[in-house]
């Protein structure tokens, strides 16, 4: 038996949000897996020639975490992946990568595992829920960690919206952009983030728009990592007077997400010029909302 899986892109954070809010798109990697005697992967697209192709790759890793939470013994597989997820700017591909094999690898086996317990396993994977969630669930997908495990909500998004994701050509590691985080912040700030954080709900379930841009304001990550993306601000503000709502760091970066409510191709050759001004290439992109998350299907080989 021969399995394919679809896996969204996932932007977390969406501004205000640090952590617990995702967004899936419709730009997909894809996974086609079989049971073999060892493991071998072929890999096409982002990350062709420098991710492992062997036992160490994560989607292979992925599968046989399925397999090892079935009670199952992993012969080992052959995977054939097709990603078309950036690698290292922002927009989900290690947690595609673990959600990809997971689902994988639980397709092979008859699906003895459902979803709530895939996204206990990514999560753990991971080390976070965010993206993972997005991943697994699609469309806006809010989740928290719990003493008790993953607790993670999808909700639809206004068809009004349009997304623009600008992919510069440099790359970032979450765990630099992470380190520069302070270990603890003023209440004022805190409160500023969560009132936006529940108008970015609210106008997002009421489809206002108007009211975005105010609860993609950010004072918990963002302006920390200005140190790392100097070109941030004058990106955001060139998206915003091109007529975006507002304009993001798409998860820790280096990618940027904007949100329209009409024509998206101003904003987008905006940014586009704003990052070519400050010295680096990049290409964006205008991106549907992905409402299924990560799909399988099997096939029956002679």
């Amino acid at each position: 038996m021969r399995v394919h899986v679809q896996i969204p892109a996932t932007s977390a954070n969406l501004g205000c949000g640090l952590d617990p809010h995702e967004l899936a798109f419709a730009l997909y990697n894809e996974v086609e897996a079989a049971e073999a005697e060892r493991v071998t992967v072929r890999i096409e697209g982002e990350g062709a020639g420098r991710l492992a192709t062997n036992e160490a790759n994560v989607v292979a890793r992925g599968v046989r975490l399925a397999y090892e939470a079935a009670g199952r013994r992993f012969p080992g597989c052959a995977l054939g992946c097709v990603n078309r997820i950036p690698t290292s700017r922002g927009l989900g591909s290690s947690a595609a990568a673990w959600v990809g094999g997971l689902v994988a690898g639980n397709a092979l086996l008859g699906e003895p595992l459902d979803r709530q317990a895939l996204l206990a396993l990514a999560a753990r994977a991971e080390g976070h829920p965010d993206n993972v969630a997005a991943a697994l669930f699609g469309g806006l997908t809010v989740s928290c960690a719990t003493a008790t495990g993953v607790v993670s909500v999808s909700l639809p998004v206004p068809v009004s919206l349009r997304f623009i994701v600008l992919v510069p050509e440099v790359t970032s590691a979450t765990s630099e952009a992470r380190a520069v985080l302070p270990a603890s912040v003023s209440r004022q700030d805190a409160v500023f983030n969560v009132q936006r954080v529940a108008l970015l709900l609210a106008a997002l379930q009421s489809d206002r728009p108007e009211a975005l841009a105010a609860a993609l304001e950010d004072r918990l990550h963002q302006p920390y990592r200005r140190r790392l993306f100097p070109w941030m601000d004058e990106v955001a503000a060139a998206a915003r007077g091109a007529g975006a709502l507002g304009c993001v760091l798409s998860g820790a970066g280096p990618s940027l997400l904007a949100v329209v409510a009409g024509a998206a191709d101003p904003a987008a050759r905006a940014m586009e010029a704003a990052l070519g001004r400050a010295g680096i290439r990049g290409a964006a992109r205008v991106l549907a909302v992905d409402t299924r998350g990560a799909v399988s299907g099997t096939e029956t080989t002679a």
